[in-house]
């Protein structure tokens, strides 16, 4: 995204007010700080507005009302993220917002009453769309990991909180595991039962014989936005999509693989495990698909079509 030194000409929206990026902290008593205990979302903007914001912003609801203070999510948080984009001058962005539940004593149980931390960032990226460039420079390549995705009943799968351990846990591994000839670009991590399950910060989709599939939220997986996307652009096009228990064979032997997150869009893959996967006809149209969905609602139109809406389709 950006160096330390570009991010210190920025500014940042902190607890309702806009501060440098170099003045912009939160307390070490703050409980996202201490404990994990935080929501947050990772929003890609194109053309000056959040792309899928009415998405985000329930799945921060929900997070948040799994964590107990639903309540503390601003109703202003949208024009907060506008303001924060607007004090940069920024059109196109990564920005990441979160809400903890704020500085309280220093026990594990938290206070009934609640005064939230709510943290707007944002960092520079290039343009989306069909006429933009995607921010990695090649496709990616997987390799995966021992650490395992913790099953629901133990960290809740569909929430979005601080507590990213496993994620990291993953990445450590990567980086353990790269060779001057070789690292992978994304983790796979599996279930403690063996089942395929998601990236360290990323879906997994694979094509099987003509039919796209992807672990079904069955698995503990968190079921993200552009996932969603990648889903509903794939049914309008009449193609066969499959959610469910998959092995880690089952990605291997693909003929297809692509990853999906709000900052990649959709990234094919091209090596799972050092096996080579080509980049086929479905996740290339897919891509193309996701760019003129951008250009639709950010940009003005494909070939002369209106723009859908500033959000990228509020109700999608």
């Amino acid at each position: 995204m950006s160096d330390d030194s570009s991010d210190a000409a920025l500014t940042y929206h902190v607890n309702g007010d806009l501060v440098p990026a170099d003045e912009a902290t939160v307390s070490v008593r703050d409980r996202g700080f201490m404990y994990g205990d935080g929501a947050f979302e990772t929003l890609r903007i194109y053309g000056g507005a959040p792309f899928e914001w009415a998405a985000h912003r329930d799945r921060l609801h929900r997070t948040a009302q799994t964590l107990g203070f639903a309540d503390a999510v601003p109703e202003d948080l949208r024009e907060r993220v506008d303001a924060t984009l607007a004090a940069n001058d920024l059109d196109e962005a990564y920005c990441k917002v979160s809400v903890t539940r704020g500085v309280q004593p220093g026990k594990l149980t938290p206070d009934t009453d609640v005064d939230p931390t709510v943290v707007v960032y944002v960092a520079p990226l290039g343009r989306g769309g069909v006429e933009g460039s995607p921010v990695w420079d090649e496709p990616a390549t997987v390799q995966t990991v021992r650490t395992r995705r913790p099953p629901a009943e133990s960290l809740p799968a569909d929430a979005k909180t601080h507590n990213y351990l496993p994620g990291i846990l993953a990445r450590l591994e990567l980086r353990r595991a790269a060779t001057d000839d070789f690292s992978a670009d994304e983790a796979v991590m599996r279930t403690t039962d063996g089942l395929l399950a998601e990236g360290a910060t990323s879906n997994l989709f694979f094509v099987d014989s003509g039919t796209l599939k992807t672990p079904s939220e069955d698995v503990p997986i968190l079921p993200g936005v552009t996932r969603s996307v990648a889903i509903e652009l794939a049914e309008s096009e009449g193609f066969s999509v499959r959610t469910g228990k998959y092995t880690l064979d089952d990605l291997r032997d693909a003929d297809e693989v692509f990853c999906t997150n709000s900052t990649w869009e959709i990234r094919p893959v091209t090596s799972v495990d050092g096996i080579d996967v080509r980049v086929g006809p479905m996740t290339r149209l897919l891509s193309r698909l996701f760019d003129e969905r951008v250009e639709r609602a950010h940009y003005g139109g494909v070939d002369g079509e209106g723009a859908e809406g500033e959000s990228g389709g509020e109700g999608a």
